[in-house]
């Protein structure tokens, strides 16, 4: 079954490659992706990995905590994210943009 998980506490140093390779010896890698800031270019110190896996617990207990550059990475399965893109906010009505009233 295909699984998304988190993986957070990565050395600024592991790119996706590295990502991969980590996972890869528990099975089909289908992609690994660190996340990067927008203006630097500089890793998040978190990612994600979508694989092929029969036992999604045994595969979240065999890297959870694999220590690499001297950091144990956390490995969860990775909650979906909102379909809306945007959420919460507040707004009353004004698309959630609020905060502004006109004044003449």
């Amino acid at each position: 079954m295909q699984v998304k998980l988190f993986v957070g506490n990565l050395p600024w140093s592991v790119g996706d490659a590295e990502l991969n390779q980590i996972f890869a010896d528990h099975g089909e890698v289908q992609s690994a992706r660190v996340i990067s800031d927008r203006d630097t270019g500089r890793s998040r110190g978190f990612g994600f990995v979508e694989m092929e896996t029969n036992d999604i617990g045994a595969l979240i207990q065999a890297t959870d905590g694999y220590a690499i550059d001297g950091r144990n990475l956390r490995v969860n399965q990775a909650e979906d994210k909102p379909a809306s893109g945007r959420s919460g906010g507040g707004g009353g009505g004004r698309g959630g943009f609020g905060g502004r009233r006109d004044r003449y």
